[in-house]
């Protein structure tokens, strides 16, 4: 992609409107209530200061309304999708998961098939369980070196669809949350071959449309729609991203109308002019500062993989995985079970010891990002941190661990038939031979580990108790305390 796509990019039409409103200065007699602070605690206002509160708006004529976008927001809108290379882009407030579930929605209607990974986020499951769509699931590679799933291999996805003729919508996850990514362009392309849309849940993929060295965009690759998340890699606010759509096999208009179905009417505009700004740095200057950040986590990969115990996931590994076309460098997915520790060990040593914070941990590794906030400083400390680590557990003896992953469990009943079905609670230790009525995950990455309607067998009780042993942050049920779980009643 060229670095700097056509001299409109250098505009920021939302971001600067709204500044100039501002300045304005009208006397508000609307929402928000805090009217620029003026209403607010002043501690609060004092510390989040006055240029923020000033765009801290609503829609009112003059800055446009998101859920009928005329002016300014339709202006910004237009240049995302030049700089995403889509027909048309969507600003969501509602995050990744709310873009995720509005594609879903807009796409498959009630009974109909969508065939997806059994390894997708929490939010693919919401739109499913909300559209009453039948999940076909497809089996995505298992490694056991690191003890996760990755992406769906094109024969996967080719049997999925033969098997499932009357399949009406693909979607896929790409990249993973861990970096690796699929031949998603052969993927389209098969899909295409039987009309079939594909969907993407690219919530870690922003970056990749703005460096021709990183994998290729969901854009580029010819998908159909993508939900992308800008807070997550492309440097705006937290809860704001973007849906990418390609007209032809998918109503843009039906999705806009199911995306404002699920938008809060009263849309955020720091979150939509954080968008504005982002795409602006991204399309201007993204080239430039992502070769800084390749070249840093490049850097560390290589550092890392130099120290005893430890294992970063790389061209190497990836190129061994029959599912896997590539990986995002940016990434740093780290196996630390050759040391010994778990995970949460080392990520509770890297906060309390080192006041270094990670994205994630789960039984076997890490995982650290490399974004454009990144520079030599922080990356060294990064690197040195996890050397002093495993210098230090290298005085004892490692215990052997070894990576273990259950069979996925089996589907009795769709998502929405036992999520809507009577149900009861029962212990969690006691529910083997039953369907669960709701969700058990970890999250992040938020992949569940049980659905609502899979049938809940002894191995699986045994991973969620393996998971809560390790102080994995499990999560879904009612019972936050996790003695019992929601089954469909007999």
């Amino acid at each position: 992609m060229e670095e700097q796509q056509s001299n409109t990019q250098e505009a920021m039409p939302l971001f600067s409107g709204l500044l100039a409103y501002a300045a304005s200065r009208p006397l508000q007699f609307h929402i928000p209530g805090h009217k620029q602070g003026a209403g607010m605690a002043p501690e609060f206002r004092e510390f989040l200061g006055s240029n923020a509160l000033s765009i801290d708006l609503v829609n009112v004529p003059p800055v446009d309304d998101l859920h009928r976008p005329r002016g300014m927001i339709k202006e910004a809108q237009a240049l995302a999708a030049e700089a995403f290379g889509a027909d048309h882009t969507f600003f969501s407030v509602q995050g990744t998961s709310g873009a995720i579930m509005a594609m879903i929605l807009a796409c498959v209607r009630p009974g109909e098939k969508i065939l997806i990974p059994r390894n997708v986020h929490r939010a693919v499951m919401t739109g499913i369980v909300l559209s009453g769509a039948v999940p076909v699931f497809m089996t995505p590679e298992i490694d056991t070196e690191f003890g996760v799933a990755h992406g769906v291999s094109v024969s996967t996805v080719r049997r999925a669809l033969g098997e499932h003729p009357d399949a009406r919508a693909l979607l896929v996850v790409n990249p993973t949350y861990f970096g690796v990514v699929s031949d998603l362009r052969a993927i389209v392309e098969v899909a295409h071959e039987r009309d079939v849309p594909v969907l993407v849940d690219e919530a870690h993929g922003a970056h990749l449309y703005f460096h021709p060295s990183l994998p290729l965009s969901a854009m580029a690759a010819g998908a159909d729609v993508a939900a992308t998340s800008m807070h997550k890699l492309g440097g705006s606010l937290t809860q704001s991203s973007v849906l990418n759509v390609r007209a032809g096999l998918v109503n843009p208009q039906r999705i806009q109308a199911v995306l404002s179905m699920l938008t809060t009417t009263s849309t955020s505009y720091l979150l939509l002019a954080s968008l504005d700004a982002a795409r602006k740095q991204l399309a201007t200057r993204g080239c430039e500062m992502l070769d800084g950040v390749i070249a840093l986590a490049e850097w560390a990969r290589d550092e890392i993989n130099a120290i005893p115990g430890l294992c970063c996931l790389g061209r190497q590994h990836v190129g061994s995985l029959s599912s896997s076309y590539g990986y995002d460098p940016t990434k740093l997915f780290i196996s630390v079970k050759g040391l010994g520790l778990s995970g949460p060990e080392v990520e509770q040593l890297l906060r309390v010891k080192y006041r270094i914070e990670i994205e994630m941990s789960d039984l076997y590794n890490i995982l650290a990002l490399i974004t454009l906030a990144d520079n030599d400083s922080t990356v060294k400390r990064l690197v040195q941190a996890l050397r002093e680590i495993a210098e230090g557990v290298a005085v004892r003896r490692p215990r052997l661990v070894h990576v273990r992953l259950p069979d996925l469990p089996r589907l009795a009943l769709t998502p929405r038939e036992a999520f809507y079905r009577n149900s009861e609670a029962v212990l969690l230790a006691d529910s083997a031979g039953r369907i669960a009525a709701e969700f058990v995950m970890v999250y992040p990455p938020g992949i569940p580990l049980l659905l609502p309607g899979e049938l809940i067998e002894q191995k699986n009780l045994d991973y969620i108790v393996e998971h809560i042993k390790a102080g994995l942050p499990v999560q879904g049920p009612e019972d936050v305390s996790l003695q019992t779980i929601r089954v469909v009643a007999d």
